[in-house]
């Protein structure tokens, strides 16, 4: 056969890697055409151009594995929750799904859903974690518990002496007053009656008498000597001045405070069993300064020290031997002036402590503030016998009935209230 006859040599194919410019180049090139192609391919794959996997199987073996531990994971899960004893309660259910932060009803989800999505929670945060849930929150409702009961602790021996003498000050005191009650209570109705209208009737007739500017501020506080015959006035400008009844001029000028003071109040047996040098006036100040004077000096004759914040209100004892002083620390305290010093710092107000007021038989001590609640302690016990609610902002202003007696017309316990400028009265704590 000729050359002609024989059939056409078929061309192989070939797969080029990288540049075919470069392939052409290096077959040009001759004899190290296969050695540099393998080093292009090398380099290739080094640079990135060429990706070369190593194969399909590990990979889907490695799904296969993860879809098998999946399915092992979501069948112990299963086990774990047909173990699981959940309540067929549903109020109980629902509880417990609440206790583990998770809505207590879905959409459309009846007690029977509501039970295997509960026990579904639990196989996977385990059934402890509902138990540990309801002891945090029991632990909790404890603890707050605990903070809203009223707590004691021991006090001082004077406290203790001092609790004594205000029981026998005040125990003959509430026999006489209960004695003047019952026999009040046996006069005629129609007596009673009588007098009530002469009394109003002579109410209707009060008239302005004088009048006096007092200060270049404001007035804050006014009180009457225990006498009728002098009155006291405490001004923002820092100043307490007393006044002659009922001419009204000015007989001292107490200079002593640096800033506005509260309240300036005269000491029961002031100008009545007093010496004028003896102790016959208290005052206080936003400064937390409590001074106290005498009727014969405009300095003050001692400071009582110890108060950190603002004090509102100072009220004497009506045996005249302790001082109260309210402040807005939340607390209130009272002071014996013969061992001269402070036996009774009493905490229970949320907020300051605004003003302060004892019974007339001495056993009682009425308290109000910025919290808007007035309690009454027993002095001689120190509980809180009586809680008075009602007011809706800060109560400024808190006294006892000058009789102490809850009678038909006259209300025990007055508390004022800037919002209303009106009267709320409560029933007094009795013996």
């Amino acid at each position: 056969m000729s050359d002609e006859d024989e059939a056409p040599v078929a061309k192989k194919s070939r797969v080029f890697y990288g540049s075919l410019e470069d392939k052409e180049r290096e077959r040009l090139s001759g004899d190290g055409a296969l050695s540099t192609g393998s080093d292009a391919v090398k380099a290739g794959i080094e640079a990135g151009n060429i990706n070369i996997s190593s194969g399909r199987n590990d990979l889907m073996e490695e799904r296969v594995s993860e879809r098998q531990q999946e399915a092992l994971a979501e069948f112990e899960r299963r086990r774990r929750a047909r173990q699981i004893t959940v309540s067929t309660d549903d109020a109980e259910v629902k509880a417990g799904l609440r206790a583990l932060g998770e809505p207590i009803t879905l959409f459309g989800e009846g007690p029977a859903d509501r039970r295997e999505r509960l026990r579904s929670i639990l196989s996977v945060v385990g059934p402890d974690a509902l138990k540990k849930s309801r002891k945090d929150e029991e632990r909790a409702k404890r603890s707050q518990e605990e903070c809203q009961q009223t707590w004691y602790h021991e006090g001082s021996a004077y406290l203790k002496d001092s609790r004594l003498w205000l029981a026998k000050y005040s125990l003959p005191r509430a026999m006489r007053r209960l004695e003047a009650a019952r026999s009040q209570r046996d006069v005629a109705e129609a007596t009673r009656a009588m007098r009530q209208q002469e009394l109003h009737k002579s109410l209707r007739n009060l008239n302005n008498f004088c009048s006096q500017i007092g200060d270049d501020r404001p007035i804050s506080f006014c009180h009457f000597s225990p006498d009728s015959k002098m009155l006291a006035t405490a001004s923002w400008s820092g100043l307490c001045k007393l006044w002659s009844v009922p001419d009204c001029n000015l007989i001292r000028c107490l200079r002593g405070h640096n800033t506005n003071v509260g309240a300036v109040v005269f000491r029961p047996q002031a100008g009545v069993s007093l010496d004028q040098s003896d102790v016959s006036l208290a005052s206080c100040a936003a400064d937390g300064s409590v001074k106290l004077w005498n009727l014969d000096s405009d300095e003050p004759v001692a400071d009582i020290e110890g108060h950190s914040e603002r004090v509102s209100r100072v009220a004497w004892h009506p045996s005249g031997r302790f001082l109260g002083t309210t402040c807005y620390d939340n607390s209130w305290r009272l002071w014996d002036l013969e061992v001269q010093e402070e036996i009774l710092h009493q905490e229970g107000h949320s907020k300051g402590v605004h003003d302060l007021h004892f019974h007339p038989d001495g056993s009682l001590a009425a308290t109000g503030g910025l919290d808007a609640f007035g309690r009454v302690w027993d002095l001689r016990t120190g509980r809180c016998v009586v809680f008075l609610e009602g007011h809706l902002k800060e109560i400024y202003s808190v006294h006892f009935s000058p009789n102490g007696t809850d009678t038909e017309h006259t209300q025990t316990l007055n508390t004022a209230n800037h919002s209303t400028d009106t009267e709320h009265s409560q029933s007094q704590h009795r013996h």
